[in-house]
């Protein structure tokens, strides 16, 4: 009788070890691919954490029924026993080593579920709108508030505002307008270097839109500032060549008069 009932323990005892040690491989499996897919995850993050959510539950419930199964055993363990010694010291131990690998299995799975919250939180930061983006004022408003500083005179907060319209509407159809008021402003606060360049960029950026002509004039207003009378002679005649027709054309034959630069062959100039 008492060899029937060792052989039963044993049997009772294996089946649930090697079910927890078959559960602890198929999680670290698991967790290991999750660690491998982890840069592919953004569209199916979702449908993935579910199913890792279910496992934990799965594995919860398991680990409970195993309790359960382990509490069963030693109380009947206890009743048929008795008073037998050492054996009953040695089926504790066992016990006891079971209750070790439910701990490290549960263990296992508080470890998965802070990587599970981790992700879900790196998922609402991926959503998150940028911050910049709902910052930016209407494109309407924000080109009218610069236009009305620089009337205003107030140089720097219009220089500002329009580089910020550049910044958020760089495909605005304005966007030529605001570059343009940017070499304005620098050409009349007496900053003709950085302005010849920026009113170049209208040109080489913006050559269909309605600041072109204004541009490619200041331009050559700029190059005559600095001292490089041939470069600006060269321009404004490329302006009266380019526009001929327009108020621009006859303020550069204007000044092209009063050098007495006569109106040559325009220079040369990238494709547009």
């Amino acid at each position: 009788m008492k060899r029937t009932l060792t052989l039963f323990l044993v049997v009772m005892l294996a089946a649930p070890v090697f079910a927890a040690n078959k559960d602890i491989v198929q999680l670290q499996t698991q967790v290991q691919t999750l660690q491998d897919q982890m840069t592919q995850m953004k569209q199916s993050f979702d449908e993935r954490m579910g199913v890792m959510r279910n496992l934990v539950e799965q594995s919860t419930d398991n680990i409970n029924k195993l309790n359960n199964n382990v509490d069963s055993l030693t109380k009947l363990i206890q009743q048929q026993t008795g008073d037998t010694g050492a054996k009953v010291d040695q089926v504790s131990a066992q016990i006891q080593a079971l209750h070790d690998s439910v701990d490290e299995l549960k263990a296992r799975l508080n470890k998965i579920q802070a990587q599970l919250d981790q992700m879900g939180q790196q998922q609402q930061n991926l959503q998150a709108p940028p911050p910049q983006a709902a910052q930016a004022p209407p494109a309407d408003v924000l080109y009218q508030n610069a236009l009305r500083d620089m009337t205003a005179n107030k140089m720097q907060l219009a220089d500002q505002e329009f580089r910020d319209f550049l910044k958020y509407y760089p495909d605005n159809e304005l966007a030529g307008n605001a570059q343009y008021y940017i070499a304005d402003i620098e050409y009349r606060q007496g900053n003709f270097q950085q302005a010849a360049a920026d009113y170049d960029k209208v040109l080489e950026q913006y050559p269909g839109g309605n600041k072109a002509a204004a541009a490619q004039l200041k331009k050559g207003f700029s190059l005559l500032e600095l001292g490089q009378r041939d470069a600006g002679v060269r321009e404004l005649n490329s302006l009266v060549t380019r526009y001929p027709r327009t108020s621009e054309a006859a303020q550069a034959k204007q000044r092209l008069a009063q050098l007495g630069a006569s109106k040559g062959k325009p220079s040369a100039r990238r494709p547009q």
